[in-house]
């Protein structure tokens, strides 16, 4: 029989402590971003009264949960009893230009938090749990609800802009390319590409409504884009001397992207070039953000993170050649094929 020094002390700090109570700091994160607490410190420390007086928060509340926030080391607590701001939580802030608000709130929503209570009935099934929380796939629920749709855009945007200069800045296109952006959103990689070539063109191709706000209305690049809206499953623009996927392919299952490649290669002449710009999972055990990033699309998806050996294998039966894949300073890299 175990001594009692000896049993585990469930409230003691332990890895297992930190992952069984990670549902609580998502949740006081969640709620200081619905109140914009962090842009209410911009300009220094306030106290809990304070913030509350700005915000229309209950002081005692908010106390708690930035003591809470404060331990994580997004905030801190000076000796007065103020808080401020710590540079790892500057992106919470609505006003920088790397501003993660809109991600925090998309992850944290609760369309997704009923998804993760459901996690056991797909390691059952292997359905999603979205599908199995809400009764629709995904991206059927999202043409249902506009306003789950505007949060998941928002929130993409948020997430996955930062890294449209580093990917832009990775790959040389030669000069009087045609970059086809399959799934590109509202278009933030295709400006960023545009941006360094004054001789590239670019098609913006997603779902209608995205494409309907796009963001490639800039001086820079006036005259060489244009936006299409389609269902990549169906068919995709041709004509292209790239065509870019970013952060389109882990979205769906193998079966899927069999389909979304079909379209584009189709699309494609032989010799075009493909680039998917995905995270690479590394090698089992080894810890990276895409192994996170996995369970997220294993719940909302059905999609899946994939390793190098996984793209040359859904490349190659698609009628593609994998070519090479590029580092980005960013988490996804450059998978680099060819059309045969």
């Amino acid at each position: 029989m175990a001594r009692p020094g000896d049993l585990f002390d469930p409230y003691a700090p332990s890895v297992l402590h930190d992952v069984m109570f990670g549902h609580v700091h998502a949740a006081a994160l969640r709620a200081v971003a619905v109140h914009r607490i962090p842009d209410h410190l911009a300009d220094g420390p306030r106290t809990a009264e304070e913030l509350a007086a700005r915000t229309g928060t209950d002081a005692a509340a908010l106390r708690r949960l930035l003591r809470l926030l404060a331990v994580r080391g997004l905030f801190r607590e000076d000796e007065r009893g103020a808080f401020r701001l710590e540079e790892s939580g500057r992106p919470l802030r609505t006003d920088v230009p790397d501003s993660q608000h809109a991600g925090v709130l998309m992850i944290t929503d609760p369309m997704f938090g009923r998804s993760a209570a459901e996690l056991p009935g797909t390691l059952r099934t292997g359905a999603s749990s979205f599908e199995l929380a809400h009764g629709l796939p995904f991206f059927e629920h999202l043409l249902k609800s506009p306003a789950d749709r505007a949060v998941f855009d928002a929130g993409m945007a948020s997430l996955s802009g930062p890294a449209d200069e580093p990917v832009a800045g990775s790959y040389a296109f030669p000069e009087g390319s045609r970059v086809i952006d399959v799934g590109g959103g509202r278009g933030g990689l295709l400006r960023a590409v545009l941006d360094r070539g004054p001789s590239l063109e670019g098609v913006l191709f997603d779902r209608p409504a995205t494409v309907a706000e796009h963001l490639l209305d800039h001086p820079g690049i006036a005259g060489r884009w244009r936006v299409e809206g389609g269902d990549f499953f169906t068919a995709v623009p041709s004509g292209g001397d790239f065509y870019v996927l970013k952060h389109v392919l882990h979205d769906w299952a193998d079966e899927d992207v069999l389909r979304i490649l079909g379209s584009v290669r189709r699309a494609a002449a032989p010799g075009a070039r493909l680039l998917v710009v995905d995270a690479v999972l590394p090698g089992s055990g080894v810890p990276h953000p895409a192994v996170e990033l996995d369970i997220v699309m294993l719940m909302v998806v059905r999609g899946r993170e994939r390793t190098a050996a996984e793209f040359e294998s859904l490349l190659g039966r698609s009628g593609f050649r994998l070519h090479r894949i590029l580092p980005t300073p960013a988490l996804p890299s450059v998978i680099e094929a060819v059309a045969v």
